[in-house]
């Protein structure tokens, strides 16, 4: 039915009025978009997120409790002072995390971020309290008592957090029924990265939109248009919203939000180009007018020079430390199968460069056209890749020695790359390097793919620790790298670092 019609009552037309009016170059918006719609509120659309915050200060409560019991076993007597001051420390801690954003519902992308503020809210209450006793004439057993109940209590609740973060990755967990506005590229993006990832806790119901994008694979229906926003809230018990990008005009958008905020509903606002958004953002303001500041990392800048200079040192130590190690493999590589020790292979790494990487060969010698593998190239990008294969039936042939296999499982034929790093062609943390024939069709065809090349390729990298490595979708992992390159800072390449050893003995990090 058309949107004007009468059957129809809409808090906001999506036509613009023939007589709009502009001034100082800006459009004027319709009154209507400014009018806050007559509806009433769904039911209780915040329930579960107060459920859980409650669920989060009554554990965290408990385990300070426990802490505090903790820290008196074995210390001195416990007295009214210390009880009282144990007290406050507690309630710091509370407000702390709570400051931080500890107990509201986002994304759960990884446990580091709660773990982080975890500990920064235990550090910052044990010193204002330590510093508050000092003052009031406290001793040195005091202050001890204090950085006793500190250590039980980042114990206790830095645990909590991880075990929360793991337990959110289950795959049954129910996540809160999310609405979708706006059905085309983005809003498929956006649906299918919540649905392969239900440990964010937003589950997709379907989409709203008046004109969606034709997608016959797409699992999740179209519920309805901007007009269905009410009726669709409520009987699909909607408890999220996330407005991405559609044809309807900005006053419509803007309605829409006002009407889901009327609703009850919190709501998530993909901004447009997001590709340009980073960890760096700051808001500022002309008049009115809300501007994101984006300060972007330079790849070009000094600390990448830093970080690169760092990188051939600890790659020089580590070789000379593990020497033994790169000698025992190089010898049961060549006793086990003929052929080099070293299999090398044409890589592009920064700003486009070739290089040879460097691995402990796995497989038996083959011919060099029997080792390309156009049929995952034409998966990758979805057309065809008009490179041919020498002989199919060959190339799809496991030639993998046992020793091999044994290598490939830990990722110990990786390690020759430290010589890469040494020679300064790579990085310990950065973009997997690509084969060099597959470049060209790749830098064509997929989104975003040259921006990968502002920095070194890496031993190991953001995308790597997430899964995406081999035959995986190639477009999400250039998201992935893209993101690092962005987002880089010496504490990301801590996490990716620290998170590539469970991928590795998990077995995850073989290609």
């Amino acid at each position: 039915m058309p949107e004007g019609s009468a059957a129809r009552s809409t808090p906001i037309a999506e036509k613009r009025p023939a007589g709009e009016s502009r001034r100082r170059g800006l459009t004027a918006l319709p009154s209507a978009a400014y009018r806050l719609p007559r509806t009433a509120p769904l039911a209780d659309p915040h329930a579960r997120r107060r459920r859980r915050t409650a669920f989060h200060v009554a554990g965290d409560i408990v385990l300070l409790l426990l802490a505090l019991g903790a820290a008196l076993l074995g210390g001195t007597p416990a007295t009214a002072g210390n009880i009282g001051w144990a007290f406050v420390y507690g309630a710091l801690v509370l407000v702390l995390v709570g400051r931080a954003g500890g107990y509201r519902f986002r994304l759960e992308v990884s446990p580091f971020e709660y773990l982080g503020e975890v500990l920064v809210a235990c550090l910052v209450a044990a010193t204002a309290v330590i510093s508050a006793r000092v003052l009031t004439g406290g001793n040195e057993t005091d202050a001890r008592e204090i950085v006793r109940l500190w250590a039980f209590a980042t114990m206790y609740l830095g645990a909590a957090r991880v075990g929360l973060s793991i337990a959110a990755r289950r795959e049954d967990r129910p996540g809160l029924k999310t609405l979708i506005i706006g059905a085309g590229t983005v809003g498929h993006l956006v649906a299918r990265r919540l649905h392969d990832h239900p440990e964010l806790g937003l589950r997709p119901v379907g989409f709203l939109d008046k004109e969606p994008r034709d997608d016959p694979d797409d699992p999740l229906p179209v519920l309805g248009a901007s007009w269905d926003l009410e009726d669709v809230a409520r009987r699909e018990g909607i408890e999220h919203v996330i407005v991405t990008f559609s044809t309807a005009p900005h006053e419509v958008l803007l309605g829409l939000v006002r009407r889901c905020r009327a609703l009850g509903l919190e709501v998530s606002l993909v901004p447009r180009l997001f590709e340009e958004i980073s960890n760096r953002v700051s808001v500022e303001h002309l008049g009115g007018i809300a501007l994101l500041r984006v300060d972007q990392i330079d790849p070009r800048g000094w600390q990448f020079e830093v970080k690169y200079a760092l990188d051939r040192v600890a790659a020089a130590i580590i070789v000379i430390a593990i020497s033994p190690v790169l000698l025992t493999i190089a010898a049961l590589v060549k006793l086990t199968s003929p052929g080099p020790v070293f299999y090398r292979q044409r890589r592009v790494g920064l700003d486009g460069r070739e290089f040879d990487i460097l691995k402990f060969r796995t497989m038996r010698v083959a011919p060099e056209d029997q080792q390309w593998n156009a049929e995952w190239a034409q998966r990758a990008i979805g057309e065809d890749v008009d490179v041919p294969v020498a002989d199919p039936a060959k190339a799809s042939e496991d030639r993998r020695t046992p020793i091999g296999r044994w290598l490939r499982r830990w990722s110990l034929d990786e390690l020759p790359q430290l010589l890469n790093i040494l020679r300064g062609e790579m990085s310990f943390i950065g973009p997997r390097p690509e084969q060099a024939r597959y470049v060209p069709a790749f830098a064509q065809h997929v989104y975003r793919y040259g921006d990968r090349h502002r920095v070194k390729s890496g031993l190991t990298g953001w995308a790597q620790i997430h899964g995406l490595r081999g035959d995986t979708s190639l477009a999400d992992r250039i998201e992935w790298d893209n993101f690092y390159v962005e987002n880089w800072s010496p504490l990301l390449d801590l996490k990716i670092l620290v998170l590539t050893l469970p991928a590795v003995l998990s077995g995850r990090a073989a290609e």
